[in-house]
């Protein structure tokens, strides 16, 4: 069979991948479209958890209809011409996997950890100690309590035009806004505009705009989570660590 696709430059597809087992599993997932076969199983696997050794894949059109079995890892994945929206639908071929059964799906199989009600009391930290402590203040006691000036000193280093990692999850962008927000908590903030759709906005938070970026690539957070430096733009293609 002749290849059906001519390859030029970097070119990649977003597909929605599905599994055999894990009926819920849905993800969109962008692949480079001279990705070999097996490198798309190896960057699956992570994804979820079937190894590459007991993958097969099945390509199908955004109708529904079976295109193809993918099923040459030595071959690229444009060779069967998938579109956007296309849907690349994973079969786990062992028995004894561990997306059989539905134990990833299914919390009632997994025995669940209890607690006496006398051990619980006993522990310190609890949520019930929390609420014990703190429930009867009014939920505005505790932010009355935060200066104007909160987390002034992180922002010494900051400014407009860096590029940044966010912290949890090493979410880079560029700093788009740095001080305080009226419609947030007292103290500073840091606005930043992510190199992904990571963020909750455009940059307006609870009606008032603060600066603009696309859509969900906003985030407002605080400064002790921003690292400013060289971090350039990530490779979309690059694994991602599960």
């Amino acid at each position: 069979m002749g290849s059906r696709l001519q390859i030029q430059g970097d070119e990649s597809v977003l597909l929605r991948v599905t599994h055999s087992n894990i009926k819920s599993f849905s993800a969109d997932v962008r692949f480079s479209l001279q990705m070999t076969v097996e490198a798309v199983k190896e960057k699956l696997w992570k994804k979820c958890g079937t190894s590459v050794n007991s993958m097969f894949l099945e390509l199908y059109d955004d109708t529904g209809a079976k295109i193809a079995d993918v099923g040459d890892d030595a071959r690229s994945l444009g060779f069967y011409s998938p579109q956007d929206g296309f849907r690349l639908h994973v079969i786990d071929q062992d028995p004894s996997s561990v997306t059989s059964g539905g134990w990833l799906e299914d919390t009632s199989l997994v025995e669940k950890y209890k607690i006496s009600e006398e051990a619980y009391e006993k522990r310190d930290g609890t949520f019930r100690k929390f609420k014990e402590k703190f429930g009867h203040q009014h939920p505005s006691d505790h932010e009355s309590k935060i200066s104007d000036n909160f987390m002034e000193d992180f922002c010494a280093n900051i400014k407009v035009g860096d590029r940044c990692q966010v912290e949890p999850g090493e979410k880079r962008g560029v700093i788009k806004f740095v001080g305080q927000a009226e419609t947030l908590a007292p103290g500073f903030w840091v606005g930043v505009q992510y190199d992904e759709p990571l963020g909750k906005h455009d940059g307006m938070v609870k009606g008032k705009r603060y600066f603009d970026c696309p859509p969900l690539h906003g985030g407002m957070v605080r400064p002790d989570k921003v690292k400013v430096g060289d971090f350039p733009e990530q490779d979309p293609f690059e694994e991602e660590e599960i």
